[in-house]
This record gives C-alpha cells, sequence and structure tokens, in this order.
C-alpha cells in the first residue's frame, strides 16, 4: 500500500491535462467577460448585417 502511495505522489501524467483545464477555464471567463462587456456593440452590428442582407434579397 505504501509503494501504491509513493507512486502516486510521483507520477505527473494527469498534470499536463489538469492544466490545460485550468487554461481552458480562464480563456472561458474571459470571454464571457468581454462578451458581456461587448454586447450591445456586438448586437448593434449584427442587426445592421442582418438588415443589410434582408435589403439585399427582397
Amino acid at each position: 500500500m505504501k509503494q501504491f502511495f509513493n507512486r502516486l505522489v510521483r507520477e505527473e501524467e494527469g498534470q499536463g491535462m489538469a492544466e490545460y483545464g485550468l487554461i481552458l477555464a480562464l480563456i472561458a471567463v474571459v470571454v464571457i467577460g468581454a462578451l458581456t462587456l461587448l454586447g450591445g456593440q456586438l448586437e448593434a452590428v449584427f442587426d445592421r448585417i442582418t438588415g443589410g442582407i434582408s435589403a439585399v434579397t427582397q
């Protein structure tokens, strides 16, 4: 049993996946924050694009 716990402490194979998960979570938080701050401006841009496409197709 002691060997099992010693091996768990020494092995670092899962460490890389945990780091990637933390980086991905940080990126998600930044993207959500940016979309929250710029949401109104993005909505106006997409409304303008939609209006332009509607005018061309009619």
